[in-house]
């Protein structure tokens, strides 16, 4: 079958959310696509819950066998893809019915990535902020200029797989999702298809990014403030026509500011889920 979006969901211990995160993906206003999912050996009862989906000719059901990091899984169900653009939703995470629609009627020739802000919700699917993310009006911009924007903030600016539409053939021409630095395999992954083609932004938020107290831990974030130092100095001497050293120090010092802010809200989000179970 052949279609005009793929959108590829790698699975793992989501039995809690990955209805939703499958019915918001069959639920968009643009039809024709198709829904493929790998669940990479999960014990909770996620496979068993997506033979719910079966009956959907969209979808696709993959086994992953477990062992191995979340980069496997995350290449092998992008490698079953098909269709023109292609967009990863992980297991947990939410597309508002308009997203497709929105962001393709960005694409014009030489784009290679239209990114969107999203929001962003807890464990129970509660809004904590709204329109979180890149900002500004919608506009096209080089992807020489996406990437020192990118660099310069010391963060991901263009979010999660959920709030960005790429080519696929671009995708793969940049060689599939980063495995290096495993905390940036998002951010990576955009950089190196950036060097392929243009940025366009959509100012509407139209995902929802499920936040949880393991993902925002302060180990993890002294570990991808250290990550993201190493991949601003490897970009800069891979790419030192992109690539300033003043860009390179303003964005390692915004990292560690991130990473501050990360140790703050980890603490906060923990507080938070505490007084709602008490």
């Amino acid at each position: 079958m052949t279609c005009t979006v793929s959108v590829v969901i790698p699975a793992f211990n989501n039995v809690e959310y990955i209805r939703a995160a499958v019915e918001s993906v069959l639920g968009q206003t643009h039809a024709d696509l198709e829904v493929i999912v790998a669940d990479h050996g999960s014990t909770d009862g996620t496979w068993e819950c997506l033979q719910d989906f079966l009956s959907d000719d969209r979808v696709t059901l993959l086994q992953t066998p477990a062992g191995g990091s979340a980069i496997r899984n995350w290449n092998r169900v992008t490698e079953c893809a098909s269709g023109e653009f292609i967009k990863l939703v992980c297991g947990d995470d939410i597309l508002y019915p308009r997203c497709i629609e929105v962001q393709l009627q960005a694409f014009a020739e030489g784009i290679a990535l239209v990114a969107s802000p999203r929001d962003i919700i807890d464990a129970r699917g509660d809004l904590v902020l709204r329109r979180w993310g890149i900002r500004g009006k919608r506009r096209r911009m080089s992807g020489a200029t996406a990437i020192r924007q990118v660099v310069r903030a010391g963060t991901n600016i263009f979010g999660e797989p959920a709030s960005v539409l790429m080519r696929r053939s671009t995708l793969f021409a940049s060689g599939l999702w980063q495995s290096e630095r495993p905390y940036l395999i998002d951010e990576a992954t955009y950089v190196n298809v950036l060097q392929h083609g243009d940025f366009a932004l959509v100012p509407e938020s139209l995902s929802a990014f499920r936040m949880s107290t393991s993902q925002w831990s302060v180990k993890l974030a002294k570990e991808q403030s250290d990550q993201a130092l190493a991949f601003h100095r490897s970009l800069l001497k891979s790419r030192p026509d992109i690539l300033t050293r003043r860009d390179v120090r303003l964005g390692n010092v915004r990292a560690r500011q991130m990473a501050l802010m990360r140790r703050v809200s980890y603490v906060w989000l923990k507080n938070r889920m505490s007084r709602e179970e008490t």
